[in-house]
């Protein structure tokens, strides 16, 4: 069995193609470069974000050992700004800038003026920016360009090792491995044919003889290549056929076990290398493998023919890969402080591209799984600030999302998660812990704890408790409690006298004060209501309302119930009299000889004071008639009293009104005369009298807006007649 070159068609194949992808058009395309936009070969697709302006290079590659009289041409640098006026002044700054690299100011062409050599420096990183020719200020922001060294076939391959000595058995087969030896060539591997090594003879045919394409084999893997994927395939060649060919493989020695491992296929008999562990060509660039394939099925007859089995060398080179941005960090928990202001720094986050380039990183926060934007971040520093006002008793922990991307391939993203924690202030008073029924038995003690209170923060714990509790010094002593501190965050409320009794006061009112143990310490007050209740000798409350006053004098419920009864009747008996009272008047003269003085009665009104012939007026116009006085009839006077008289003359001449008003004047002052009202009858009432008319018969059935109010002043004659018409008025009102 023999390992031959036909194993590496595949391998051989993979590099090719991908050498084709990266560098086939190197020459013939322009690739453009804008700030949010992907740098694309011509033939794809190209993805736009909205460029506002953009870089334009001709050409990223410059060809090594350049030996022209004239400096090389390397690319155009060109802003969209340039109006092609002159105005805008193109700078260009990085590795070379000005010694190897020179840029026209105004044209943007840039020429390179040295020979370079790709095997000292593979690439350059430079740094474009074009400005104001008039202000200095820039038209653009700074970015960065990669001009790679393309390779020439300049340097012949060498062998590591050597003078090689070996010895062979006599007799030993044809195809017998005798030696393996390598060689490199320091030319770019993955840039055309300038690093393949051909091996030949040049001493010692035909004895020997050595395979002009693989000494060893050669793999070229990507670094992006998955993990548990094929990267490749080797194949030994064995002359014998059926089972008597099947073999397996194996990797025996080199530095990447434990990255690769290999599997046998047994329809096709080939070995199919695969990736145990990521690749990162930052760090290591190449392995090498030593593998082994062996025959499965053995015949002992034939042992002494060989070992049935050959190894052979593989050399893994990995190819880099543009790669999106590395965190520093796994995950971020950063902290503030709540009520901090707008603008306070948070924290920041780090991201750097591993590829060799080190292009430049933009930050941004993504805001798809959160609501609210309560922070930003810089783009260029990474630096985290807040953007509202932060409470931790509303939101006490955030969770963002930061990504970072490269400033000339944007479209390669990575994320990290941001934990915000908001630190506690003391900004939340103390409270009551809930709404208290604090209750006091009448039969209380001093010094007697009735109730205990407790007290509740908002504010994290390191804010809130230890709790204080203390009346208000501002206010005189409380002569009925006082409250204790418990020094355990409660407090407990305590009489001060002896007995209390609802009949007096029912409710009592506590001010207290409350502060926490924050820095610096806040205070809230708080009135406790205390209610007077009659309770058990144990201490048990009976009852607290207004029905314990009976029940505190001995009557049991049915004399409750009896005592409620009656007071319900006599309500009904009360209101029943009331109504009847009001249906029903009693007549102010019960009859004609119930008359308590001379009452004249008639029924024609007559003509008035000028009608002399419907009845006699004597009385009227001779007071002396009148002067005869008629005892009471409803009472005998014990002592009669002598007449006034008066002479006729006087009684002629005097006015009614007069008349009235002097014989009111008598009455008010006899005192042998009865608290009666008298009521007597006039036709004439005089001059305008202000109080008009005082008659009563008429009043039952007719109404008036005559007040009667004045009848009050009038004296206890009038008395009866003041209090009937302020009950008719009543009536009237109601």
């Amino acid at each position: 069995m023999k390992i031959t070159s036909t194993s590496c068609i595949c391998p051989v194949l993979v590099c090719l193609c991908f050498v084709q992808r990266c560098y086939g058009t190197a020459h013939h395309s322009s690739i453009k470069v804008t700030r949010n936009q992907t740098k694309h070969i011509e033939g794809e697709t190209e993805v736009h974000h909205r460029p506002k302006r953009g870089w334009v290079w001709n050409q990223f590659f410059v060809l090594e050992e350049h030996m022209g009289p004239d400096p090389q041409y390397v690319g155009k640098l060109h802003s969209n700004s340039d109006k092609g006026d002159g105005s805008v002044k193109y700078i260009l700054t990085g590795e070379g800038a000005g010694t190897i690299f020179i840029i026209d100011d105004t044209t943007g062409d840039i020429h390179s003026t040295k020979s370079l050599d790709r095997e000292q420096k593979t690439h350059y990183v430079l740094h474009a920016q074009a400005i104001d020719r008039r202000t200095n200020k820039p038209l653009e922001p700074e970015s960065e360009f990669i001009i790679k060294v393309q390779d020439i076939n300049d340097n012949a391959p060498k062998f590591t090792d050597g003078p090689y000595i070996v010895t062979v058995p006599e007799m030993s087969d044809m195809g017998t491995s005798v030696l393996q030896v390598t060689a490199t060539d320091a030319d770019d591997p993955t840039y055309g044919n300038s690093a393949r090594v051909v091996y030949s003879i040049l001493q010692g045919q035909p004895y020997f003889s050595v395979d002009p394409k693989t000494e060893h084999y050669q793999l070229y893997v990507p670094e992006s290549a998955q993990v548990g994927s094929a990267v490749g395939k080797i194949k030994a060649n064995d002359a014998d056929t059926g089972s008597n060919a099947d073999m397996t493989y194996s990797i025996i020695n080199g530095d990447g076990i434990g990255i690769f491992s290999i599997s046998t296929d047994k329809e096709t008999r080939e070995g199919i290398l695969s990736l145990k562990k990521p690749l990162n060509y930052e760090k290591k660039k190449s392995y090498t493998l030593t593998i082994e394939g062996a025959n499965t099925h053995l015949d002992f007859r034939f042992s002494h023919l060989g070992p049935f089995k050959d190894a052979t060398m593989l050399k893994i080179i990995v190819g880099d890969v543009d790669e999106p941005p590395l965190f520093s960090m796994p995950s971020y928990v950063m902290e503030v402080y709540e009520n901090a202001k707008i603008g306070t720094v948070v924290g920041t986050v780090l991201a750097q591209d591993p590829d060799s380039a080190n292009s430049l990183v933009r930050y941004f926060i993504d805001h798809s799984g959160e609501d609210d934007r309560v922070f930003n971040i810089d783009a260029n520093s990474g630096t985290i600030r807040t953007t509202k006002v932060l409470d931790r008793e509303e939101t006490p922990w955030y969770n963002i999302t930061v990504a970072a991307s490269e400033t000339d391939n944007p479209g390669l993203l990575s994320h990290v998660t941001v934990g915000i924690r908001v630190l506690d202030v003391n900004d939340n008073p103390p409270e009551l812990a809930r709404e208290y029924d604090i209750v006091v038995c009448e039969n209380s003690k001093p010094g007697q704890v009735i109730h205990t209170i407790s007290a509740t923060d908002k504010d994290d714990f390191a804010n809130g408790p230890r709790f204080n509790f203390f009346l208000d010094e501002r206010l005189s002593i409380n002569p009925n409690f006082t409250l204790k501190d418990n020094e355990d965050n409660t407090a407990s409320i305590l009489t001060r006298r002896r007995r209390f009794s609802r009949t007096i006061q029912d409710v009592y009112y506590l001010p207290i004060m409350i502060s926490d143990g924050g820095i610096p310490s806040l205070s809230s007050s708080s009135t406790l209501t205390v209610r007077v209740c009659a309770c058990e000798r144990d201490g048990r409350v009976r009852t607290c309302h207004a029905e314990a006053f009976l029940s505190s004098a001995g009557l049991s419920t049915g004399a409750l119930i009896a005592i409620l009864l009656c007071v319900v009747i006599l309500l009904a008996i009360v209101v029943l009299f009331i109504t009847l009272r009001r249906s029903k008047k009693e007549p102010l003269i019960i009859s004609e000889e119930d008359v308590r003085e001379n009452v004249v009665t008639y029924d024609d009104e007559g003509g008035g004071e000028e009608d002399t012939e419907a009845f006699d007026i004597t009385a009227l116009r001779n007071p002396s008639a009148a002067e005869e006085l008629k005892y009471r009839r409803d009472i005998r006077p014990e002592v009669k009293l002598t007449p006034r008289h008066q002479t006729l003359s006087t009684l002629e001449s005097i006015d009614v009104q007069e008349f009235i008003k002097q014989k009111l004047a008598e009455a008010d002052l006899d005192p042998s005369v009865p608290p009666y009202d008298s009521l007597q009858t006039y036709a004439y009432e005089g001059q305008r009298s202000e109080a008009g008319s005082i008659s009563s018969l008429d009043s039952a059935t007719t109404q008036s807006d005559q007040d009667y109010h004045y009848l009050g002043d009038w004296g206890p004659e009038f008395k009866k007649l003041a209090e009937l018409y302020g009950e008719i008025e009543s009536e009237r009102t109601t």
